[in-house]
């Protein structure tokens, strides 16, 4: 019999997170990879967990845990990964030791749970159904200024983390590149006593003084206007002709489609075909 490895998320404020599952699963397990011993023992207390063994995987360590981990595995026995708060491998350690376990042929499996970049999302008041997930941004150099092109342009809601120190420097950013009536929510201390969610634009919202740890919902760009030929006009009107549609009804659903004058369409709809 073969171990499995359990991603197992953890609260990111609010202790009363911890789901049932989680507590049974992290009981279950020879050995919890974590990244801070001391917090995690903490959490494991409170939720009246006894495991056999902590073991640190934090950025420094997680590699040099994958031998420990995959002797675990092979003996039968389950291990859990968890981080200090939210799920595993998301801005957090755990990837590199999926991927290690999965290449050993290992099940992989996963508790799910708190995550600050959902939490935020849902509560931000801006668009949920596409959205772009950056995480933490390169704190210096191309890297970080390409970076920062990159989400200027995007017209998905982007979710960034940001740490209290830097919050500042990156707000400045992104009001430069994105301007002022970019829309935005800056969440902070997400789940815990002292939450708070600021929303506004980039050229009015208010920070005061930086504290905790911040996700930033970033609302996206306006597409790029498009110039749109008479062509291409007329051929989105004979598709909908082509599939049953009236004249009227073809030139109501193109002006709708492409955000035009109805007169506009209707004129190119009744106009003898060039050629």
């Amino acid at each position: 019999m073969s171990g499995t490895l359990w991603l197992v998320a953890t609260p990111i404020g609010n202790l009363g997170d911890l789901p049932p599952r989680a507590v049974e699963v992290l009981a279950a397990c020879s050995l919890v990879c974590c990244e801070d011993t001391r917090r995690t023992a903490k959490l494991l207390a409170h939720a009246g967990i006894r495991v056999e063994r902590l073991a640190v995987a934090n950025d420094h360590t997680e590699m040099s845990r994958i031998g420990d981990m995959l002797a675990v595995l092979g003996d039968g026995h389950d291990v859990a990964v968890v981080t200090d708060a939210g799920t595993p491998g998301i801005s957090d350690p755990g990837e590199r030791l999926v991927r290690a376990a999965l290449d050993a042929g290992y099940a992989v499996s996963a508790v799910p749970g708190p995550a600050a970049v959902v939490v935020a999302l849902t509560i931000s008041g801006l668009p949920t159904a596409r959205y772009v997930y950056e995480g933490f941004i390169p704190r210096s150099g191309r890297d970080r200024a390409n970076r920062l092109a990159d989400i200027a342009a995007e017209t998905r809601t982007v979710v960034l983390y940001e740490a209290p120190h830097r919050l500042e420097r990156t707000m400045a950013d992104l009001l430069s590149l994105c301007g002022a009536d970019r829309p935005v929510a800056v969440c902070r201390e997400l789940t815990k006593l002292f939450e708070e969610s600021i929303r506004g634009t980039l050229g009015t919202i208010e920070i005061g003084d930086p504290r905790g740890e911040y996700v930033i919902v970033l609302g996206g760009a306006a597409p790029a206007a498009v110039e749109l030929s008479d062509d291409d006009i007329r051929a989105a009107l004979n598709a909908a002709l082509t599939s049953g549609s009236t004249t009227r009804d073809a030139v109501a659903m193109v002006a709708e489609q492409l955000a035009l004058p109805k007169r506009q369409v209707y004129a190119l709809a009744i106009a003898p075909k060039p050629g």
